[in-house]
């Protein structure tokens, strides 16, 4: 049977291009549902025009926040595969059937189009070509994943995978990181396919700064970890502070046994290390076992 496919473009100021990805995606797919995410400009009334579902928020909330509403009604339909796909002309529509036939063969979950595979295109700038290799590499070490292209927005969904990754907490543009995180934690087959993606002849694509939206997904991707793995990257530097705290008590009292000299400095640090160690502890033991508890209750 022919698979029910729907569209979800998350969408903010983009009146210039919303109507031609519309129009494009619409060839591909049974449903386009478009959140428009606090636009000030005709970006919903266009959309709507067109023939797409629209959400609307009255402000903007932020990517993540645009997907999950999107996700939330996209299930209302049932389909089979639900495609992501920005607003702003980057991604082809045209390759949404490469997206998609893995998914169609079992071969995989969820399918990422991806810049850096083989067969792939793209005429990004080279500050953008940069940054993104930082954040990928950041990204692959941290997450421990071989995708190469993490922070893509133009995915596939199986209804099963959708399920598994919908629960992000992401607001804004760390959701990619996020989703990812969350599929290879569950143990979804992800693939990378190869797209084209265009920046020449586009209006201005990012509605932050290079800084602002590269400082924002790192800062969800070490959250994340953090949450994850507590006890590595919360519990050990919380051990080593006490550790050394102890150490420092104890040359502070054979100083002072020795000499009659109280070291108001080493107090200081040591006390500081000893408060920060147990904070560090204490939060890294309350994460680790909230974390088997979700877990648990995921099995069940």
């Amino acid at each position: 049977m022919k698979p029910t496919i729907i569209a979800c473009i998350p969408a903010y100021n983009e009146e210039r291009t919303i109507a031609r990805v519309v129009i494009e995606v619409e060839r591909y797919v049974d449903k386009v549902i478009v959140c428009d995410d606090g636009s000030t400009d005709l970006t919903g009334e266009i959309a709507g025009r067109l023939g797409a579902e629209v959400i609307r928020h009255e402000k903007n909330m932020g990517k993540g926040v645009a997907l999950r509403d999107l996700f939330k009604l996209a299930k209302k339909y049932n389909p089979s595969i639900v495609v992501t796909i920005d607003a702003d002309g980057q991604h082809d529509p045209n390759d949404i059937p490469k997206l998609v036939e893995p998914l169609v063969r079992g071969e995989a979950d969820l399918t990422i189009g991806s810049r850096y595979v083989e067969g792939a295109e793209t005429d990004a700038p080279l500050y953008r070509r940069f940054g993104l290799k930082i954040v990928n590499i950041f990204s692959r070490g941290v997450l421990r994943s071989t995708v190469k292209d993490t922070q893509s927005g133009f995915r596939a969904f199986t209804i099963k995978a959708l399920s598994e990754v919908e629960d992000f907490e992401s607001d804004g543009f760390g959701v990619e990181s996020e989703q990812l995180t969350l599929a290879l934690k569950r143990g979804l087959r992800v693939k990378e396919v190869p797209i084209n993606i265009r920046y020449r002849g586009l209006p201005k694509t990012s509605k932050k700064s290079p800084l602002t939206h590269g400082g924002e997904i790192i800062s969800t991707i070490l959250k994340m970890v953090v949450e994850e793995r507590p006890l590595l990257y919360l519990g050990v530097p919380g051990a080593i502070l006490i550790i050394s705290a102890i150490i420092l008590g104890g040359y502070l009292l054979l100083t002072f046994n020795a000499t009659r000299y109280f070291s108001l400095p080493t107090a200081i640090i040591m006390l500081g290390a000893s408060i920060i160690g147990i904070t560090l502890t204490v939060t890294a033991l309350t994460l680790y076992a909230l974390n088997r508890i979700v877990e648990r209750i995921r099995r069940k």
